[in-house]
């Protein structure tokens, strides 16, 4: 299969790739993400540990690794307006926490936003323009304050 998008030529701003590192233990981290991500504006319908699943299945033996599914809701509905509904697809934006080592969590988080506008999912319009605007807003508010 022939990729589309050649992925070596992706920068990570162009999907809206951010990533930090909270100096503190795997369960505390997810807590205080879980917070400042509410207090940003954001709801969390979703929450999982792939670790945990994959340990007991398969027994994977990964370390701790933990999704918050969040989402925002009004900007939500707009990118399924603008999407035809096709962006629901993608929902929701997640935010991955996972343990590098003990004491040290890398916390990673793409734009479903920009990527579905990448990938010919959402439009190339000013509606797009302004929901990807706005969750970039309340993302980049929400890294800021994870210290």
């Amino acid at each position: 299969m022939t990729l589309p998008i050649d992925p070596t030529r992706i920068d990570p701003d162009d999907i809206g790739a951010m990533q930090t590192t909270l100096e503190m233990d795997h369960e505390p981290a997810i807590e205080h993400v879980r917070e400042v991500f509410t207090e940003a504006g954001f709801g969390v319908p979703v929450e999982f540990s792939p670790s945990e699943l994959l340990n007991e299945k398969v027994d994977a033996g990964r370390d701790p690794y933990y999704v918050l599914g969040a989402c925002n809701p009004a900007v939500a509905d707009r990118a399924l307006d603008a999407s035809d509904g096709a962006l629901g697809a993608l929902f929701p934006c997640n935010v991955v926490i996972w343990e590098e080592e003990p004491g040290k969590q890398r916390v990673y988080h793409v734009s479903i936003m920009r990527i579905a506008r990448l990938v010919g999912m959402a439009p190339d319009d000013d509606e797009m323009t302004d929901i990807i605007a706005t969750t970039g807003e309340l993302v980049d508010d929400a890294f800021e304050k994870l210290h």
